[in-house]
This record gives C-alpha cells, structure tokens and sequence, in this order.
C-alpha cells in the first residue's frame, strides 16, 4: 500500500525557513515502531501521523513522533497537520471548517485555519493544558548546559524553570541577544541536569532583540540530542505563558523569533489570555507546503 505525505515549513511563509515538518496522510494500520521508523528516516524535528478520528464530531487522531519518541502534543506538528489537511481539502474543493479539532494524547486541540483572501497561509492552535510551573534549577547548571557564563542567565523575573502547557521545557532568560548567539548545547551537562519534571530540553529566551522589529523576544531551543529546534510551539507558549504569570498580567501578546542564528529565522505569535485565574494560550503563524509524495512499506 502507497501512503502518502506531505511536508511544510512552519512558521514562516518563505520555503526553506521555520520548522520542517512530515505529515503522512494515511496512517492507519501502521503500527507505533513503524511510526518510530518512518519518522526517523525523515530526520525531521516531529513527524505526525493522521488517523481517522475515534470520535466522528473530531477532525483527526494525530500522533506526533520525534526521532526517538513519541509525544502527547507539540506545537508546530498540530500548525503544520491543519495547514496540510486543510489546503489539500480546500484543493479538492471541499474545503474543511475552519475550526479543527485533532485527539491526541494530551487531549483535544482545537485548531483554527489562518485565511488571507480567502486562501490558508497558516494555522492557531490553543494548547491542551493550562501552565504549570514545576522546578526551578540554578543559574549555574542552565549556564553550564548552554556553555554560557552564571551571569548570561537572568533571575529577576524568574529562574531557570520547568514550564508546561502539555510538554515540559527548562524555560531560562538570558541577559543578552549576544549570549543567546553564543549558546552551544553540552552533553556532559545535559545528562548531569536532565531530565528534571519529565524536560529534556532547554528553551532559552532574551528581551534584547536589539533593531529586530518583526520580534519582541529572541529565543533558541536545544533537545538531549544536542540539536537545535529552528520553532518549537510547544516550548514557546510555555514560555510566554510563564512570562504572563510572573508579570501577573491578564493579557500579553509576543511575536517570537527563533531559528535565526542556525539559518531557520521563524516568527511565533502567541497570546496569552487570564479569565478567574485561568489561562488560555494560543500560538500561530504562517506555514508554507515543499515536498509531497508516497512510499511503500515492505512486508
């Protein structure tokens, strides 16, 4: 049986910038470690896996698999599936609603098409689970693990923290722009302090963003697989909605770019919305499609 995928560069509208992603279109009957494997051939970040849905009033069932593992939800993969499903239905002229809604493991995640004259350029999604703040780490360990100085790190707002809106992130500010060029990620470190609340990755952010006016923050996100994440959704609603909570305020909106310094520049928009105590965050941007294709699984 062929299967079909397609891939897209999310958060961005130029090709060959923002987060890769691979979404194969027919997935039923794959079994999880074939999941597992076509997701590591790809090489990609996240690769997602769209099923029928279990309950019909749903769009999809969409499991998301990195390299090594699969994951209740992600940020990205969720804007990229609606943004590839939603232009190929609009293709073949039965266009989807613009609200989405894909199962995953971490619950529903409503998805809302982003339209420009009528076509889609992108999608928003509001993440499954409110914040949740979990341990916070040194200033110490956080530098050590980015191969920075303690004094790159900075504490006034917050300390080096787990963050969650349904995947967990050490979220860290860093003084400067230019400290966050100069971070290389550090095995011996990373295995020293991560995992910690079920992060393993560490999401460092700055205010300076110096003449860059598409961007209120900088920000830059490293995996235990010492590589570097070009937009990660889930790590930046995280993170903003962290930066809501220590500011105590009940709305902010940061346009965030990430991706720059490895060649990927992307732009996140992320809101963040306080109701009687309770957070809603949503996060968006533009995508664009690149490749598609098919291929066939041996017996």
């Amino acid at each position: 049986m062929n299967r079909r995928y397609v891939t897209a560069d999310v958060f961005t509208e130029t090709q060959f910038h923002g987060n890769p992603l691979a979404v194969v279109l027919d997935a039923e009957g794959l079994s999880t470690s074939q999941m597992q494997a076509i997701t590591a051939e790809f090489g990609y970040s996240e690769t997602t896996f769209v099923l029928p849905p279990r309950d019909p009033a749903n769009t999809a069932w969409v499991r998301i698999f990195t390299p090594s593992r699969e994951i209740p939800f992600a940020g990205h993969p969720n804007i990229g599936t609606a943004f590839v499903l939603a232009t190929r239905a609009a293709a073949s002229g039965k266009p989807l609603p613009d609200r989405l809604v894909f199962e995953e493991a971490a619950g529903l995640v409503p998805v809302t098409q982003m339209k420009d004259g009528g076509r889609v350029v992108g999608a928003e999604l509001t993440v499954p689970e409110r914040l949740t703040r979990a341990s916070a780490l040194s200033a110490e360990s956080v530098a050590a693990c980015l191969s920075l100085d303690p004094g790159d790190i900075r504490t006034d707002a917050h300390p080096p923290q787990v963050a969650s809106v349904g995947l967990p992130f050490v979220v860290a500010e860093l003084a400067s722009r230019e400290a966050l060029r100069r971070c290389v990620p550090s095995l011996v470190d990373y295995k020293k302090v991560l995992p910690v609340d079920g992060a393993t990755s560490i999401y460092a952010y700055t205010r300076d963003v110096g003449d860059d006016t598409s961007s209120d923050i900088q920000a830059r996100m490293f995996t235990p697989r010492m590589t570097e994440d070009p937009a990660t959704g889930s790590a930046t609603a995280a993170a903003v909605a962290l930066v809501a909570d220590v500011r105590g305020v009940s709305e902010l909106l940061l346009r965030v770019g990430q991706g720059v310094d490895m060649g990927r520049p992307s732009i996140l928009i992320t809101t963040v919305d306080v109701h009687e105590g309770q957070s809603r965050v949503r996060i968006g941007g533009k995508c664009v499609n690149v490749m598609e294709g098919s291929f066939s699984l041996e017996s």
